[in-house]
């Protein structure tokens, strides 16, 4: 039988997405439910494997005879680089209809706090629906719209609670339940590793889009860990249809850098995996008045205000925060707060990634920069109070506690969560 171009075309993508599993032999099978454990999780030589990789190794079994639509944006993509959508659309096997885009939208255009809105991709032709801002029915009414049988998700996460693509992910499976539709997850490394959880675990009265349900601030897990966690704990009424696709050779241990993986920015202001190592702890810094690095080439790992000097850094460093420094900076945002302006702060210097706790960080230089700058302020929306989950940590920083009264404050509700998320973990 001869293939089409269409069909060669996927065929190419599928063999480039599998790649090098031919020294180490085919890999386990893709498909897991979401009470599966990790046995199909390990055993690749080299360089980790991504959900899509293994989903394109297998033929793209688990979407067979459904009729497809994919939630992704610019991390969507192979091992060289080329996009799933692509890739998938290329090949004959695979019914792709319809693509639905994120905050910062499919093409990763938007700053934050936007999307691109519904258009046609022109690369594939394909219709690209707006989900951002969505959830409920009304989401559950884009998917029947778009005549789908079963949503993919495939998006890099940063592994910080209010990084909102979980939450993308979470709305997605809630409206893809009221639908009818199955959702097909397809698991990408969490950039900052999986060894822990950290941070304050978000009360609900606090919920929205940088914090639906009760998880810690830096949850620790996978998308398709959390995937499995969100229908296992809280869509129990009414759980969608879940299959996950794991990663093979990623330990929870594991930072970006080790995967092997080619990095690419998932929103305009996380440039780099060092951004994402700092971004769980420095990103409280948009519940105040100082910059949080927004405008200049290292968001996020610069932080600072006018009329800042080297007295937070010296203040900073004198906490003996465990691995990482921090060196007084001067930068000037091109947008953002304090655009046009020259800032003063700090710099992160994390050398040691492992004892690197960002959030604890975080709480440090909030507490410093209230104790040197007089000109220190809470947004007055009380935005901290949705980044932390609770009024707990700006009441406390308020009241002069210092850092460990800050952190062990939430050490009893951190205990729950890594209890609760234990039997959803994939991933030694």
């Amino acid at each position: 039988m001869t293939l089409s171009r269409r069909g060669m075309l996927g065929l190419a993508g599928a063999i480039g997405s599998a790649g090098a599993l031919g020294a180490a032999g085919r890999t386990a099978p893709t498909g897991t439910t979401g009470a599966c454990g990790a046995g199909g999780a390990g055993g690749a030589i080299g360089r980790v494997r991504t959900g899509f990789e293994r989903l394109a190794a297998d033929g793209y079994a688990a979407l067979a005879g459904e009729r497809i639509g994919v939630v992704t944006n610019p991390t969507g993509i192979t091992a060289d680089a080329r996009h799933l959508v692509d890739v998938l659309h290329a090949d004959e096997r695979v019914d792709l209809v319809a693509v639905f885009g994120p905050e910062h939208g499919f093409r990763g255009t938007a700053q934050a706090g936007g999307s691109e809105g519904a258009s046609r991709d022109p690369a594939t032709g394909l219709p690209v629906y707006d989900t951002y801002g969505r959830s409920g029915q009304q989401l559950a009414d884009v998917f029947t719209a778009a005549g789908i049988d079963t949503v993919v998700f495939d998006i890099q996460d940063v592994g910080a609670r209010f990084y909102t693509y979980i939450w993308t992910l979470y709305d997605c499976m809630r409206a893809a339940a009221l639908a009818g539709k199955a959702m097909v997850v397809l698991d990408r490394p969490n950039p900052v590793s999986g060894r822990r959880a950290a941070g304050p675990v978000l009360e609900r009265p606090y919920a929205s889009f940088v914090g639906r349900e009760p998880i810690a601030l830096a949850h620790g897990m996978t998308a398709a860990e959390l995937a499995r966690l969100f229908n296992g704990e809280f869509l129990t009424e009414k759980p969608v249809r879940l299959r996950t696709v794991p990663l093979s050779g990623w330990r929870r241990e594991s930072f970006f850098g080790e995967t092997g993986l080619p990095w690419m920015p998932p929103s305009p202001n996380m440039p780099t995996p060092d951004t994402a190592l700092a971004y769980a702890g420095t990103c409280l810094f948009e519940g105040t008045n100082l910059s949080e690095g927004r405008g200049t080439t290292t968001p996020f790992e610069v932080v600072g205000a006018e009329g800042i000097d080297r007295r937070w850094a010296e203040a900073a460093n004198a906490l003996g925060l465990p691995g990482v420094w921090f060196r007084e900076a001067y930068f000037t945002p091109t947008f953002s707060k304090h655009v046009g302006k020259v800032c003063g702060g700090v710099r992160l210097v994390v050398h040691d990634r492992a004892a690197f706790d960002p959030v604890r960080a975080g709480i440090g230089l909030l507490i410093t920069a209230r104790q040197v700058w007089n000109g220190f302020g809470w947004r007055a929306d009380h935005w901290i109070d949705r980044l932390t989950g609770s009024d707990r940590v700006r009441t406390l920083v308020d009241a002069g506690a210092d850092v460990d009264e800050v952190v062990g404050d939430w050490a009893l509700g951190l205990a729950r969560f890594e209890a609760v998320r234990r039997p959803y973990l994939l991933y030694p």
